[in-house]
């Protein structure tokens, strides 16, 4: 373990652990937990939740992609979140995957397709509507959405990062959301944000962050006119704002339908990934928001 993701693991422990005491599952929603997608390794397990009222029915689906920096996080942590969003009438699912450094650049990405494999081949079974398969994901995990998508929609460009998407299948809208798309080897002049970055990107990469895995791994360069819709958020004060605005200019350029997002609060700065917070109201409304973005794509 490296002392980097060891700090980043223990740190982001602490402050979820605050942030989700006492949530319990809301009496909506119906979960079922801890299901396997693959079996490569005994994390790769993932979560159904689905809204009470809509038992039997097929329903439009969201995947999340969790965030952590590349190092942390599961879904037990994105539980709650997830839930939240199952409630405005969609199954969601939310998945664990295989976190650098014991497993590094492109075990995550492998994991995030084996899960839209996984929803594809049992849409009967839970009740998914496979024509409309969304996915939101935050921090790291906007990243990773972002090079699912861009993977998608450029074969070319899976063969590069290793991964073979189901064949036809792009995300019918995604969120991205506080995400990172620029990735470059950034001289940190004693700015401690960009100093983190750089050593993420060296337990997260397997060649420790040369030029051409930065430009593999920066969605921003990659995306094309088959991108699907993409809803990109941020706030005030969230760390990675000023990667959305690029993204979002790239988007349009590419003809891409795009919504941008920017979060404010009169009552409390809104910092990175705030929409995690159920006992904001703030985070309900931006979920709301994307509910409604990902709603206006079923037919």
């Amino acid at each position: 373990m490296s002392t980097t993701s060891d700090m980043i693991r223990k740190m982001f422990k602490e402050g979820d652990d605050v942030r989700d005491a006492g949530l319990t599952t809301p009496d909506d929603v119906v979960r079922l937990d801890d299901i396997t997608y693959a079996d490569d390794d005994p994390c790769q397990l993932l979560d159904v939740y689905r809204p009470r009222a809509a038992e039997g029915e097929r329903l439009p689906v969201i995947v999340s992609v969790h965030g952590g920096g590349w190092v942390y996080g599961d879904k037990e942590r994105y539980q709650w979140y997830c839930m939240s969003l199952a409630r405005h009438g969609f199954a969601v699912v939310n998945f664990t995957y295989r976190l650098a450094p014991e497993h590094k650049f492109p075990s995550s990405m492998l994991d995030t397709n084996d899960v839209f494999a996984w929803v594809l081949a049992h849409a009967d079974e839970y009740g998914f509507d496979a024509d409309h398969i969304f996915a939101v994901g935050d921090s790291a995990g906007a990243h990773m959405l972002a090079m699912f998508c861009a993977a998608c929609t450029d074969a070319d460009y899976a063969a590069q990062i290793g991964i073979v998407p189901p064949e036809g299948f792009t995300p019918a809208a995604v969120a991205l959301n506080c995400g990172a798309y620029r990735i470059a080897a950034q001289d940190s002049a004693g700015d401690p944000m960009l100093d983190l970055t750089n050593r993420l990107m060296a337990d997260f990469l397997p060649g420790g962050g040369t030029r051409e895995e930065f430009e593999l791994i920066s969605p921003i360069l990659h995306v094309n006119a088959q991108f699907p819709p993409s809803f990109v958020m941020t706030a005030e004060g969230d760390f990675l704002k000023h990667d959305a605005l690029p993204l979002v200019h790239v988007l349009d350029e590419a003809g891409v339908e795009v919504c941008y997002r920017y979060y404010k609060s009169s009552e409390r700065v809104l910092g990175h990934v705030f929409h995690c917070n159920m006992r904001l109201d703030e985070a309900e409304r931006c979920n709301a928001d994307e509910c409604a973005f990902f709603a206006s794509y079923v037919q």
